[in-house]
């Protein structure tokens, strides 16, 4: 059963490629490793490290490519060991053992690249520049360094790139330490969350959208709970939004489905292929694994994903299913598959321990959910240093089931 588990860099460097590959691939029965080649600012409690406590920070685990990068504003701050080329070495490990290895990689969510380079990020409705962590989709050096981004980890030799965060942000999860004392909805939230930069709105008037009436519906609603009204009532949904943010809602999404495209024709270019990974499952049940409201798949618009239009631009799709209940894991994933078109290899990727599963039968009872009929392609688990070796001993009988 084709099956991957995410992974660090350092996990690998502290606890040894030869052990980590022994028990991925040997006792849990995966066939791929999925490696973090860029990543973001984090703090993990990481229990069988020797620090249990890890900081992480943004940056890239390879030296960027001088004819990729040289001349680019943007480029990405490099992790400490990066010089020792530890990708490289591990693609020769997975490939003596007949493993596939994929290049997980943080796009756009970079908050070293943001508070140095504040006009590439996203610009709210009140025109601040109050995400630092999330580039903007549209800006056309935040595009280019997409690209080069890209093409970088397609070198290393990784059968593909696993693309996060290659979308707009949300207004949730812009920086490190975030507050609110005030009643925010989902739909104040969103409206909060809206990037009006320049390239946007350029974008949306090039359709036919009226970016100023969209501004302005939003600062009257984001602004009139600021004020200390009542946050608006009810499940967000596109269709029912004031018409001229619905309407820019929907243009923004041409700006994603755009970006993957190119994405992924450089990383083609490169030899590899590019795993669109859609976030929405984490938005709605990161926290507790109790997602509620519609479907990921009928939410994706929210961070300005089109499933159905990134599945015919990219070979492959993977989903966060994070969710305590099967039923949930299986309606998800059915009505991601159900979106994709033909020939868009669809990824589920679950939690086998902490908020969403509690036993090895539960995981086993997931994974079935997922790759039932109408379901996934294959599924992965989240994550190798995140979780204790009792909870990742769950994986083998999962995929066995």
């Amino acid at each position: 059963m084709p099956s991957s588990l995410y992974t660090f860099v350092e996990d690998l460097r502290a606890e040894g490629v030869p052990p980590v590959l022994d028990r991925v691939l040997g006792e849990y029965g995966c066939d791929t490793l999925t490696v973090a080649a860029a990543y973001h600012r984090a703090r993990d409690v990481t229990p069988h490290g020797p620090a249990r406590v890890t900081l992480r920070r943004d940056g890239v685990h390879f030296t960027p490519p001088a004819d990729l990068f040289d001349g680019a504003r943007l480029i990405p701050p490099v992790q400490p060991g990066a010089e020792q080329e530890p990708l490289r070495a591990l693609r020769r490990a997975t490939a003596e053992r007949g493993a596939a290895l994929h290049g997980w990689t943080v796009f756009l969510h970079n908050t070293t690249l943001g508070l140095a380079h504040p006009e590439v990020t996203q610009e709210n409705c009140f025109g601040d520049r109050a995400a630092p962590a999330d580039l903007c989709p549209a800006h056309p050096d935040v595009r280019a360094y997409a690209v080069a981004l890209a093409r970088s980890v397609a070198r290393l030799g990784v059968e593909a790139v696993v693309a996060e965060s290659l979308h707009h942000g949300t207004f949730g999860h812009g920086y490190h330490h975030e507050r609110s004392f005030v009643a925010l909805g989902p739909l104040e939230e969103f409206l909060l969350g809206l990037c009006f930069c320049p390239h946007c709105v350029r974008h949306a008037e090039e359709r036919g959208v009226d970016a100023a009436e969209a501004r302005a519906e939003a600062v009257a609603s984001a602004g009139r709970v600021l004020d200390g009204g009542d946050p608006a009532s009810g499940d967000l949904v596109l269709d029912e939004l004031p018409a001229p943010v619905a309407a820019y809602a929907r243009a923004r999404r041409e700006t994603v489905t755009s970006l993957a495209a190119t994405v992924a024709e450089a990383v083609a270019d490169e030899g590899s292929q590019l795993v669109f990974l859609d976030l929405t499952g984490a938005a709605k049940g990161y926290a507790d694994g109790l997602p509620t409201g519609a479907l990921a798949a009928d939410d994706a618009w929210r961070i300005g994903v089109d499933a159905a239009a990134i599945g015919a631009a990219v070979p492959g799709y993977a989903v966060l299913a994070y969710a305590q209940d099967p039923a949930r894991v299986r309606a998800d994933t059915a009505a991601y598959r159900t979106a994709l078109p033909d020939g868009c290899a669809l990824r589920t990727v679950l939690r086998p321990g902490l908020p969403d599963t509690a036993s090895a039968d539960d995981l086993a009872e997931k994974t079935a959910a997922a790759l039932g009929p109408g379901g996934a392609d294959a599924v992965d688990f989240y994550h190798y240093g995140l979780l204790p070796f009792p909870v990742l001993d769950r994986i083998p009988a999962a995929l066995k089931h």
